[in-house]
């Protein structure tokens, strides 16, 4: 017998200012007769947070911008386990929404009377999630490089190694996830491959590249910490500033850099190519998840 695959789809809690509070959008489907949050199934390959800024867009014609990483909820659909990813997305643009037969409505409310109109718990428990989060004042993209060959197979100075082909394959594919927090700055370390990996994304974006030296790994001499702790500030400093950003640093910097900014311990290794979407509140750091 074959084995049951599971359903994976993706949404989040979209918000708008609404005078000293915020509403969140629900949308009405005709086909179940149910109030929920908006989301979709991933298409073949997608990115989970790509697939939600999508399906946010397809249902309910609102253009928005992730910020913080909403308990996934987990049930049962058509027979097969479903799992259903969730950020919190802030409203940034609108268009006119035209009822079809998938969404006939789209409502915008209160958070606590959005939790007594949805139809699902899970759907409340998330909204219960977002309701507990500080505000977001500031969004940031952090990535590590992509592929650039072995160290000991470049003759030349290793800080102009460039990316391989694997690398610029994963630059292209970090560009559509570096848009989708609309950075209006683009930041790398002086290593020729970190410049390279944000190009794709400065070509889509039309932004230029600023080359930060505080976001290098330690030159000979220097300590570890003292490089995390320049990037750390440098990070902070972009964020009071609270325009989105987005950056690219090296993997000698990237696990102190969050260390300092989080408190914690945790295992913030980050493979080439990975990265990290960060939410600010003030020069505090709110959220780090995974991209």
């Amino acid at each position: 017998m074959a084995a049951v695959t599971g359903i994976r789809a993706a949404g989040g809690v979209v918000w708008r200012p609404a005078g000293a509070a915020v509403e969140v959008c629900l949308i009405h489907r005709p086909r179940y007769g149910d109030w929920s949050l908006p989301k979709g199934k991933l298409e073949r390959g997608e990115h989970p947070l790509l697939a939600a800024v999508r399906e946010i867009a397809e249902e309910t014609d609102v253009r928005a911008v992730p910020q913080v990483r909403l308990p996934a909820a987990h049930y049962r659909s058509e027979g097969r386990p479903k799992v259903v990813d969730h950020w919190s997305m802030r409203a940034v643009a609108q268009g006119g929404f035209q009822p079809d037969t998938e969404v006939d409505d789209v409502r915008w409310l209160p958070v606590d009377d959005a939790a007594r109109l949805v139809s699902y718990p899970h759907d409340a428990e998330v909204l219960a999630a977002f309701a507990a989060l500080p505000p977001v004042t500031a969004t940031m993209v952090l990535v590590r490089h992509a592929h650039a060959g072995k160290r000991g197979t470049w003759t030349g100075p290793d800080h102009g190694r460039p990316l391989d082909p694997e690398g610029w394959a994963q630059a292209r594919a970090l560009a559509d996830l570096v848009a989708v927090v609309r950075p209006v700055r683009l930041l790398a370390a002086s290593a020729r491959r970190c410049v390279q990996t944000l190009d794709p994304a400065a070509a889509l974006l039309d932004l230029p590249i600023e080359v930060c030296g505080d976001l290098d790994e330690p030159r000979p001499g220097q300590q570890a910490d003292e490089c995390a702790l320049a990037a750390a500030a440098r990070l902070t400093e972009l964020a009071v500033a609270g325009d989105p950003v987005a950056v690219c640093s090296q993997g000698k910097v990237i696990p102190g850099l969050l260390a300092h900014l989080t408190g914690r311990s945790d295992d913030f290794t980050t493979p080439k190519g990975g990265g990290w979407l960060l939410a600010f509140t003030g020069d505090r750091l709110l959220a780090a998840d995974r991209l």
